[in-house]
């Protein structure tokens, strides 16, 4: 009965960190590190894409129902908002190029689609920034737990040879502890693949409804740039 104990507690997840060599509990300690990381990015980012959408959606309607551009910019110009950045700066644009006698009215309508699509640009880029570690977590850690796997059967096979015996008791600590390192590596990767796609996917759906409403008040912007001239 001893015996089974001392089995089970050195095949449970901690005995076989513990009798691991340093190169594998590295291996281990990065990728528990990564897997925290990318978990504190998965929870903070389906957050502020949560955010973001709610955003768009009450921005979208107070836009629609503002009868005046300009006194509906002096309230959403101090937004924290991608959606109210990209209208700020049509606004600021088209402030810029209409202030003088003559209005180049092609210019304006190019530089108009210019700053806006610059703004969508940047925070699509912001709104993104920390996914490019997801997808390195799951293209990565997959073979940073191999690479542990095959050191520890290395070892494991350094251990047969010293002691002269194939018994399971002399190569099953090793073997465990080499796959052990494998399945970090998976339970590191899977979720920031997941994730990745997901929320590749949800940047995408952003950067649409931001490029549909820069067009549609580009459209108001050129609208009134024709009543004007």
């Amino acid at each position: 009965m001893l015996m089974l104990s001392t089995a089970a507690a050195t095949m449970s997840p901690v005995g076989l960190f513990l009798q691991a060599d340093w190169v594998v509990r590295a291996v281990m300690i990065g990728l528990l590190l990564a897997s925290l990381w990318t978990w504190a990015i998965i929870l903070s980012f389906g957050f502020r894409a949560a955010s973001v959408r709610k955003a768009i959606n009450a921005f979208e309607v107070e836009y629609r129902e503002a009868d005046d551009i300009d006194e509906f910019h002096r309230r959403a110009a101090t937004r924290d908002q991608p959606i109210a950045r990209v209208f700020s700066a049509g606004v600021t644009e088209w402030r810029r190029s209409t202030t003088g006698k003559t209005i180049d009215r092609e210019g304006t309508r190019e530089r108009l689609a210019t700053a806006m699509g610059a703004t969508v640009a940047q925070e699509i880029d912001r709104l993104a920034d920390r996914l490019n570690f997801l997808a390195t977590v799951g293209s990565v850690a997959p073979f940073v737990g191999l690479f542990g796997t095959v050191w520890g059967i290395m070892r494991s096979f350094t251990g047969i040879a010293q002691q002269q015996s194939t018994s399971l008791a002399v190569v099953a600590p090793g073997i465990a502890e080499a796959l052990f390192a494998t399945a970090i590596g998976l339970f590191a990767a899977i979720p920031a693949v997941i994730a990745y796609n997901r929320y590749s996917h949800s940047v995408n759906r952003v950067e649409q409804r931001l490029n549909r409403f820069a067009d549609g008040f580009h459209a108001t912007l050129s609208r009134r740039l024709e009543m004007e001239a």
